[in-house]
């Protein structure tokens, strides 16, 4: 009888749900001649392809729709979208500096960029009109094959990177912009993934630029903790089916079959076409655990192929030269905790110039705008020239459980 009523409650929420897919399909269909790729793709990634206003307001700002030339890891050339920032205020002598944003997970569907969503300011609260204030531009990348043409490489370092930088370049190019060379990379979740890693690859991706330093809230950093302690519950099938479907891209030897269920294999492609942000998909995977289905058979780190490519998509330590800050909540559910308290500590003992703000009863989704100010300030000192503090005499406030 409950089953029954359960089934009934869903089966509603699924009609109502799809009333409302139906105008947000309507709206993407408009969207389609923007995002469309050009007959050529420009040669040199990160230039400017279009523009066009976002259609929001941020006070003090005016904003941008853009579309611009990336690269994927194996050199060819792709397509990126996403948004730009520009503070109304005159330019400061020198340009004003630049804060590339990089969102985290939203699904791999088209409407799931932030830049062709309903609410694409989506995480910035608390900070991009502190930006704006200050005379930042700030760039946000949607990522390759996320709104575009082509596949979107999810937690693949090197995509994420690039689409980070290029963005950084094509936002230079918007007339009057008057932005500098020098920026900060801030991310969120797997956009904290990108934005660490770009303290590796970005300086070499992009050399014309000064990347002064990275900031990450709740960074999806060592991969295989994370999917290790998450693999069996509803994120399992919240990031699984994007890293399933990207991580052969790059590996195709990966294997699918007995890593990954039945259950998994024939869902991967809808689930990951879904938004995170939609009702349709957190009923979806709510009803899956509920009757016990998982995503992965076992822990996937068990497989050494998916142990091997986890830990070559982790980052590791930066070097003293590059200023790094994490932010982590203890009450985070999706990027647990403890992964990022190893993370500070492997990073202090490798001599890493890192600073941590660990906060308490703060959701993953909320994070990122709870950190906001003390991200702003410690970018501002960034753009100052002041030198960066660690903070590794500050022990992590959680620990790794016994036998992780």
């Amino acid at each position: 009888m409950l089953g029954a009523i359960a089934l009934s409650a869903a089966l509603l929420a699924i009609a109502l749900i799809a009333s409302n897919d139906q105008s947000a399909n309507q709206r993407q269909v408009a969207f389609g001649p923007f995002y469309a790729t050009p007959a050529e793709i420009p040669a040199q990634p990160g230039t400017l392809i279009r523009s066009e206003p976002l259609g929001v307001s941020v006070p003090g700002a005016t904003s941008y729709r853009v579309l611009y030339s990336s690269q994927r890891p194996d050199g060819s050339m792709a397509v990126s979208s996403g948004m730009v920032f520009v503070p109304t205020a005159p330019a400061p002598p020198g340009g004003r500096p630049v804060v590339a944003w990089a969102h985290g997970t939203v699904g791999q569907g088209d409407a799931c960029a932030p830049s062709r969503s309903e609410n694409p300011l989506g995480d910035t609260a608390n900070w991009l009109d502190q930006m704006m204030q200050l005379g930042w531009v700030v760039t946000a990348t949607d990522y390759t094959g996320l709104g575009t043409q082509g596949p979107n490489l999810y937690l693949v370092a090197q995509a994420e990177v690039s689409d980070v930088v290029n963005a950084v370049r094509a936002a230079r190019q918007i007339p009057n912009i008057n932005a500098s060379n020098r920026y900060v990379v801030w991310g969120h979740s797997q956009g904290g993934h990108s934005s660490l890693w770009s303290g590796h690859l970005a300086p070499t991706l992009a050399p014309e630029l000064n990347l002064l330093g990275v900031a990450a809230a709740a960074p999806a950093a060592n991969l295989n903790l994370i999917m290790g302690a998450q693999w069996d519950g509803v994120i399992g099938w919240g990031i699984g089916p994007e890293v399933a479907l990207s991580w052969p891209i790059i590996k195709p030897t990966l294997p699918i079959n007995g890593v990954v269920t039945q259950q998994g294999i024939d869902n991967e492609d809808s689930i990951a076409q879904q938004c995170t942000s939609s009702n349709s998909l957190l009923l979806n995977l709510a009803v899956r655990k509920a009757f016990g289905q998982n995503f992965f058979t076992e822990n996937p780190s068990n497989n050494p192929q998916w142990k091997s490519l986890g830990l070559q998509q982790t980052p590791s330590p930066l070097p003293a030269s590059m200023p790094v800050f994490v932010g982590q909540s203890t009450a985070d559910q999706v990027v647990l905790a403890w992964p990022n308290a190893v993370l500070q500590n492997q990073w202090c003992a490798a001599g890493s110039t890192i600073s941590t703000l660990w906060v308490g009863e703060v959701s993953h989704q909320l994070t990122a705008e709870t950190i906001g100010p003390d991200v702003v300030r410690w970018i501002n000192d960034r753009f100052a020239g002041r030198p960066a503090l660690r903070t590794c005499n500050l022990a992590p406030p959680v620990s790794a459980p016994a036998g992780s």
